[in-house]
């Protein structure tokens, strides 16, 4: 399992290719579910969100699990604007997350 602690803010820009970069490197240089730590995201606008719709597809794509952790209030909002919250399996619970993606349902 792989944990992103991203920091700052995702938004049209260097900030948004940086995201994706690692993003591409998780998917190519790792294995197993993927957790995006957003608890130090202040701003995310909607080309982070194509960003991370896109990876979402990809990992799955691989039969790789993802999850958001900790998103706060302003980017939890901008999700259930554009119902991704249904998309997304979202926690705020790290244990709760790990337990969702170390599960067997996880890892189909």
């Amino acid at each position: 399992m792989t944990l992103l602690d991203i920091q700052g803010v995702i938004k049209l820009g260097e900030s948004a290719r940086e995201f994706s970069s690692y993003l591409e490197k998780v998917l190519n240089d790792e294995t197993g579910p993927v957790l995006i730590n957003f608890e130090g995201i202040n701003y995310m606008d909607s080309t982070g969100l194509g960003e991370l719709i896109g990876y979402l597809q990809k990992f799955e794509d691989r039969q790789r699990k993802m999850a958001l952790l900790n998103p706060n209030h302003r980017i939890l909002a901008l999700l259930k604007i554009t119902k991704l919250d249904t998309v997304f399996k979202i926690f705020d619970s790290r244990d709760q997350a790990l337990s969702f993606l170390t599960s067997k349902e996880a890892s189909a």
